[in-house]
C-alpha cells in the first residue's frame, strides 16, 4: 500500500484537520482547519512530516511515490483555483513554505511566486494591469530562490559570511539610491 505523503486543501475542503499537527505540521493543520471553517483559503497541498522522516531514513532520497502525489495535489489546486501552473495567460503561482510539528518562528524559509517567469509575466501584467507589481514579485522570487534553494538547500557557505541574499539586497539598495529612491515601493516599472 502506498503511504500518503500529500494532503490537499482549498475550496472550503481539506483532507487534513487541526488535530493532525504531528503529521501536517502547524501550518498544514491550521490551513486545513481554516478550510473546514469555511474561510477563503487559496488551494494548496501539504507534504507530511513523515515524508521528511522517510527521506532521511532512506539516505536523503525522496520517497518513490512523492512526486506523483505532488503532481496530483497541484492538479487539485489548479482545479480549485481555476488556473494552471505555467499557463502564459492564467498562471497559478505557488508558494513553498517550510513547516514543522512545533512552531519555529523565523527558522523556516519561504519561496513565493513560484511559476512566475518570462513566459508568465505578460499574462500576469495583463491580468493585474500592474507591471510594477509583477516585476517586483519576480525580483522577490529570484532573490528568495537564490537564497533558499541555490545557497541554503545546497549547503553552500557564504563567502566571507555574506550570503547571496545579502549581496542581492545590497545591490538592490545601491540601485535604489542611485535613482534617489528610499523604499522599494518608490521603484517604477
Amino acid at each position: 500500500m502506498t503511504k500518503k505523503y500529500v494532503y490537499t486543501f482549498g475550496g472550503k475542503t481539506a483532507e487534513g484537520k487541526a488535530d493532525m499537527k504531528n503529521l501536517l505540521g502547524g501550518k498544514g493543520a491550521n490551513l486545513a482547519e481554516m478550510c473546514h471553517l469555511g474561510l477563503p483559503v487559496p488551494a494548496g497541498l501539504t507534504i507530511t512530516t513523515e515524508c521528511c522522516t522517510d527521506y532521511y531514513a532512506n539516505g536523503c532520497q525522496l520517497p518513490a511515490d512523492l512526486m506523483q502525489q505532488v503532481r496530483d495535489g497541484l492538479k487539485n489546486a489548479e482545479q480549485v483555483m481555476g488556473m494552471t501552473y505555467g499557463d502564459k495567460d492564467n498562471c497559478l503561482l505557488v508558494s513553498c513554505r517550510s513547516g514543522a510539528r512545533s512552531s519555529m518562528p523565523g527558522m523556516m524559509d519561504t519561496v513565493l511566486n513560484i511559476g512566475l517567469c518570462s513566459a508568465t509575466i505578460p499574462g500576469l501584467i495583463k491580468k493585474t494591469n500592474n507591471p510594477r507589481f509583477v516585476y517586483d514579485s519576480y525580483r522577490r522570487l529570484i532573490m528568495m530562490y537564490a537564497d533558499v534553494v541555490m545557497e541554503k538547500a545546497e549547503g553552500l557557505e557564504p563567502c566571507k559570511g555574506v550570503g547571496i541574499r545579502r549581496l542581492l539586497d545590497d545591490m538592490f539598495d545601491v540601485y535604489k539610491h542611485s535613482k534617489g529612491y528610499k523604499q522599494d515601493s518608490d521603484l517604477t516599472t
